[in-house]
């Protein structure tokens, strides 16, 4: 059974001189998913779940822990790094989903407490990223893995606000169907794919290197951490042993390790996200890594072929009949 990732590059070797920028030992994709950049039901599930009404100040006109970008953009620009931000255009729950999904709790959770991509908070961050040479990428809404409709409405979108074409794309909770999803992201003229991978284990399952399901130039940047699936506030010598393992196998395999680390963890709530994400960059800095967003990464690479030689609008790929 063939792999529907592609064929792997098993040599190092071969990937450091194919895959890697520059000098660098091995290349560290920094990537974050912007589900909730506003705390709102957050604060009194919190409040009531754990007892403590201090949460509930996350109410207050003025007070957002969750909005970070800022503080990321500090952190980031202070290492000489760049990273990722994938934006999320979601249904809601009360005018996109069927009336039954009221009552539905798992409706809820999935569908509230989003954010609109053109409101005007949100537009001025996201250009605000593009000019400083962040990469903004799309974040595929939950159910859009398997509509090209719904992804080509949402890449327009985004792109309307950015005022260019976005790259990259990440699925919302790692959704994907292989590989349709991938045909549908090539056909809508998106050049790489960063979904696969787990929010609850670590580790290169899905290979060292960029994979190329297609043999063309589109890409697939497997997840080789999220940040939920380390034990950060729990157990954060734990959780640091844990990434400097997977850094110094990058070294050792020459690998383009790509970590994930969601926006509203850099706040109060959970004090011990900033340090550690720091912390991984400075190591894989001094273990000679390359280190910035996939899409830069991408524009790096030698490709074989435009992604499935398919027109922007949504044409289809060879073998594909559309959808």
């Amino acid at each position: 059974m063939s792999d529907p990732f592609g064929p792997e590059v098993a040599d190092a070797e071969t990937r450091r001189r194919e895959q890697i920028p520059g000098d660098g030992s091995f290349a560290l994709c920094l990537t974050h998913d912007v589900d909730r950049p506003y705390k709102t039901y957050q604060s009194l599930y919190y409040a009531v779940t754990e007892r403590d009404p201090s949460h509930l100040k996350s109410l207050a006109p003025g007070h957002n822990p969750y909005w970070s970008f800022d503080r990321i953009m500090r952190l980031e620009a202070d290492l000489g790094v760049r990273s990722a931000f994938y934006f999320l255009d979601e249904q809601h729950l009360f005018t996109d989903r069927p009336r039954r999904e009221i009552a539905s709790p798992r409706a809820w959770s999935l569908y509230t407490g989003r954010y609109d991509v053109t409101d005007p908070r949100i537009i001025r961050v996201i250009r605000e990223l593009d000019a400083g040479g962040w990469e903004v990428g799309l974040h595929g809404s939950y159910r859009s893995y398997r509509s090209r409709d719904r992804l080509r409405e949402e890449k327009r979108t985004l792109e309307s606000v950015l005022g260019h074409d976005v790259a990259g794309v990440r699925q919302h909770h790692l959704n994907l169907s292989v590989p349709e999803t991938w045909r549908h992201h090539a056909a809508l003229g998106l050049s790489y794919d960063a979904s696969p991978g787990s929010s609850s284990r670590v580790g290169f399952d899905h290979g060292y290197g960029v994979r190329r399901p297609f043999d063309d130039a589109f890409a697939v940047f497997p997840l080789t951490a999220m940040e939920l699936a380390l034990p950060i506030e729990s157990d954060p010598d734990r959780a640091w042993e844990v990434c400097d393992r997977l850094l110094r196998e990058a070294r050792e395999e020459a690998a383009v390790m790509t970590v994930l680390w969601h926006p509203r963890f850099f706040c109060a709530d959970t004090p011990n996200h900033e340090p550690i994400y720091r912390r991984l960059i400075e190591r894989a800095q001094a273990l000679g890594a390359w280190v910035g967003p996939p899409g830069e990464l991408y524009a790096s690479l030698d490709h074989p072929g435009s992604p499935n030689e398919v027109a922007a609008d949504g044409g289809t790929t060879p073998g594909d009949p559309g959808r």
